[in-house]
């Protein structure tokens, strides 16, 4: 196999180029072999394999990042719901509005590691799950809004987390079996930017929602809001079953020359290559890989720091304004911070490093929490609030990037090792929410220094992480491992 596999790098070397995009480079397709970086990745300059990524770019990222923008836009209505009387309407008192925000994550732990586990078996075509994956969630969402009290709002929000849980894993699946570790954190930026924009537009959204419609036809500002996300998320999830892809070697709309060619191109990407042996093999080859728990950790820490998301209208709401303004001032942070994130993802991309980006933009995170939780300086906590929300959102395609570089030997080790990751990872949103309490604002001393406990500890993992991969580059250079292809980090 080991020999099959050097023989197979050898001879499609050729075919490596550089990326008129990603690389900056535009000069070297008159030379039939471009020179590898340190871990040898090699971009593309291929006129056929430029021209493959950009019909993958046309179909694959509009329906992803519109996907991931509803998908945020209905778990995070609740966050604005509060705004217009949620928690009066619902009876709702002490901690149970930060219960029925957890209670979503426990949700999600039951269904991503089987979710995944089923797209890697190549059983089920990825489009058609995906999007009925996405007509489910459409419909629990919707039904919020007929909510009466705690009990009613947990049910709900729990079979959310479960319906919601197979789409953020699956997508970067999705990412990770097209894309190759120089490409892959650009699109990967590009999904989570649906995250942010979403976090960006969801006030402008309600702000408008409740002003033409509270207390019209017998419903509240709120419940319109869930029923009118919801219906808006159905539809687009019929559209996804055509624009989505299968596999790179059965995606409908292919031709047979394009498929072979996604095929072969991440094949000879990848470090230490593996021979498929199913779903079950894949699940034990990841967990025991010693790397993934690095991983675990810094990217639990990263999502940790993200907790201000599902209270973000409540921490600007801590500047004095009313609720108008204050789901309006909610947009700018998000926004510029999504503009950041891409911009963030292609430098990683072009250079094909990690570790300075996590810390470079997970110290700026810092020092915005740090900010926010020792001033009340209207001016300077509202510049905090771009300050971490850049920072933060900025380096999650930057570690899932690099998840999908370092543990993909198979497809089904990645994927498990991408639905592992994000769960356990997600598993800080539980308890993430009980930092924020009432009593705490309007600075919440505790949730921001904790915050920035967390970027702390993201930026040493990732420095642990590059330590290791180094250490593993060079004994695979002395053993003469096969082909020329290293760890990235």
């Amino acid at each position: 196999m080991t020999k099959r596999l050097s023989a197979e790098l050898e001879k499609k070397d050729s075919s490596l180029h550089i990326d008129d995009v990603e690389s900056g480079e535009h000069d070297l397709k008159s030379s039939p072999v471009a020179e590898g970086d340190y871990s040898g990745a090699v971009a593309k300059s291929d006129p056929k394999e430029i021209k493959l990524v950009r019909k993958l770019d046309r179909r694959i990222m509009p329906a992803l990042f519109c996907m991931y923008f509803l998908n945020k836009l209905d778990q995070n209505a609740i966050a604005n719901a509060r705004l217009n009387g949620l928690e009066k309407d619902l009876n709702l008192v002490g901690s149970q509005y930060n219960t029925c925000i957890s209670i979503l994550y426990v949700g999600y732990l039951f269904a991503q590691i089987p979710s995944n586990m089923i797209m890697s078996s190549q059983k089920v075509r990825p489009s058609l799950y995906m999007s009925v994956c996405m007509m489910a969630w459409a419909t629990v969402a919707s039904l919020t809004a007929l909510v009466k009290g705690y009990a009613g709002l947990v049910v709900v929000r729990f079979f959310l987390g479960v319906v919601e849980a197979p789409f953020y894993p699956g997508a970067l699946y999705i990412l990770s079996m097209f894309y190759t570790r120089k490409e892959i954190a650009t699109r990967v930026s590009i999904l989570y930017a649906g995250n942010i924009f979403a976090t960006s537009f969801s006030g402008l959204i309600a702000a408008a929602t409740f002003k033409t419609l509270d207390d019209k036809h017998g419903m509240h500002g709120w419940q319109w809001l869930f029923i009118i996300e919801g219906v808006v998320t159905f539809g687009v999830a019929i559209a996804a079953i055509w624009m989505l892809p299968d596999y790179p070697l059965t995606t409908r709309w292919l031709t047979e020359e394009e498929r072979q060619m996604a095929h072969d191109r991440m094949q000879r990407d990848t470090v230490g290559l593996q021979e498929s042996k199913g779903a079950s093999a894949g699940f034990m080859q990841a967990l025991r890989d010693p790397r993934i728990y690095v991983f675990i950790l810094m990217q639990n820490m990263h999502l940790s720091a993200t907790s201000f998301n599902q209270f973000f209208p409540t921490v600007v709401g801590a500047l004095g304004f009313n609720t108008t303004i204050t789901l309006v001032l909610t947009c700018p942070p998000s926004l510029v911070a999504g503009i950041v994130g891409v911009g963030i993802g292609i430098s990683s991309g072009k250079f094909n490093e990690r570790t300075w980006h996590i810390t470079i933009m997970m110290g700026l995170a810092l020092a915005g929490f740090v900010i926010s939780a020792v001033t009340l300086n209207m001016p300077a906590r509202y510049v905090s609030c771009f300050m971490f929300a850049s920072g933060v959102y900025a380096v999650n395609s930057v570690i899932l990037g690099w998840v999908s570089a370092t543990l993909g030997q198979t497809p089904e080790k990645k994927a498990v090792s991408l639905s592992i990751i994000n769960m356990l990872s997600m598993a800080s949103f539980i308890y993430t929410p009980y930092l924020y309490q009432k009593s705490d604002g309007p600075q919440y001393r505790i949730a921001m220094s904790s915050n920035a406990a967390f970027a702390f500890m993201t930026i040493a993992s990732a420095w642990a992480l590059k330590l290791w991969l180094m250490w593993t580059n060079k004994k695979m250079k002395q053993n003469g491992g096969p082909g020329n292809v290293f760890y990235a980090y």
